[in-house]
């Protein structure tokens, strides 16, 4: 008896559909349920942010770049700031310094707390983990508001330093919260790490090896899930990283369990890495004596910082004026994509959703 004969056949996954995580549209065929080849198709969200740094000047170009990954703002702030300050040869106050990293590092949570909320709702958990993830998510934008006023599109960070002091009553609530979160990540692990439907939707699916990661040129917590220990604050270290402990957690094998628990144990690293900023910061200067139009000498430089998605870096050329002359990101969630197609065939549509919200990427950062 010969087997049943099946046409593939090709759907479109989004542009508009609520697990693609923003306008991001995917063209998947299938032979039966399993899925035999995949296509990401993305550009729906361009608004020319590169392009429109060209006519801005150096400090308006910050607020361009909040609009990117749009979870972490204050990530992009700093890679973007530092790479001005490598143009321009900045030296920033210790104190900045100090306050930059402790933002950093409340963004990154914010950011976890979010791929994890969504992760469990393509699961099929509708709300509940989501909104159990927003209620700490709520408490670091409600100090980022203290900081800045805002609480998504912060414009905190400047060249030389951030845009102002933290207010007295930051500390407290900081010192509140750092308390608070490792008995909060207990809990959500207590809800989650060992469940067993999400064990048994998560364990061995999506899989992406060492290997396949580093010729994707991936980086983040989903290189970190295939077991390549590489972390820019580890690796080439900025601000002040380098006076601070903490560890660089690994996945075993690199599948969709993996992602999900390298981001949980970073979350943890980074309240040790803001306890360690909270010992050592002192009083200073918060930002250094720079001109608000600044005129770099013709050049280029590079710079980049560890995000939530991965490495999120600037290059940018200066010819003198006040404004750049070009401007390139290296987006984490864009180069994260690379792998999608190996990593989605064979599997089937329910694994489809599973693995795609694993890799958490922002279409704002991708089509920038």
């Amino acid at each position: 008896m010969t087997g049943i004969r099946t046409e593939p056949i090709t759907i479109n996954l989004g542009p508009q559909h609520p697990s693609t995580h923003g306008v991001f549209r995917l063209r998947v065929t299938f032979d039966g349920e399993e899925i035999i080849d995949a296509e990401p198709v993305f550009g729906y969200l361009h608004r020319g942010t590169e392009k429109l740094a060209e006519s801005r000047n150096y400090v308006q170009i910050v607020t361009l770049t909040d609009r990117m990954d749009y979870l972490a703002s204050m990530s992009n702030n700093l890679a973007y700031v530092r790479t001005v300050e490598k143009l321009a040869d900045i030296e920033v106050p210790e104190r900045a310094q100090y306050i930059r990293v402790i933002s950093a590092e409340l963004q990154r949570i914010a950011s976890h707390l979010m791929a994890t909320g969504f992760l469990l709702n393509d699961l099929g958990a509708l709300a509940t983990p989501l909104v159990y993830c927003f209620r700490e998510r709520e408490r670091i934008l409600d100090l980022f508001e203290m900081l800045c006023g805002a609480r998504i599109t912060l414009s905190y960070m400047r060249p030389g330093g951030v845009l102002q002091d933290a207010p007295e009553d930051f500390w407290p609530s900081l010192d509140s919260l750092i308390g608070d979160l490792p008995h909060y990540f207990d809990e959500l692990e207590s809800l989650i790490t060992s469940n067993e439907i999400v064990l048994a939707r998560t364990k061995n699916v999506g899989l992406l090896t060492d290997e396949q990661a580093i010729d994707s040129s991936m980086s983040g917590p989903n290189l970190r899930a295939s077991g390549v220990k590489w972390d820019l604050r580890k690796a080439d270290p900025y601000e002040i990283y380098d006076r601070v402990k903490f560890d660089v957690p690994i996945g075993a094998i690199g599948d969709t369990y993996d992602r999900y628990l390298v981001r949980i144990l970073e979350m943890r690293e980074s309240v040790k890495i803001v306890e360690q900023c909270l010992q050592q910061i002192e009083f200073g200067p918060i930002r250094a004596d720079t001109p608000f139009f600044i005129r770099p000498a013709a050049g280029e430089a590079y710079a980049a910082v560890e995000g939530p998605k991965g490495e999120l870096g600037f290059y940018m050329v200066s010819d003198g004026g006040v404004a750049p002359y070009r401007c390139k990101v290296r987006a984490p969630s864009f180069i994260n994509l690379t792998p999608l197609r190996d990593m989605l065939k064979g599997w089937k549509m329910g694994d489809l959703i599973i693995i795609f919200g694993s890799i958490d990427v922002v279409l704002g950062e991708v089509d920038r």
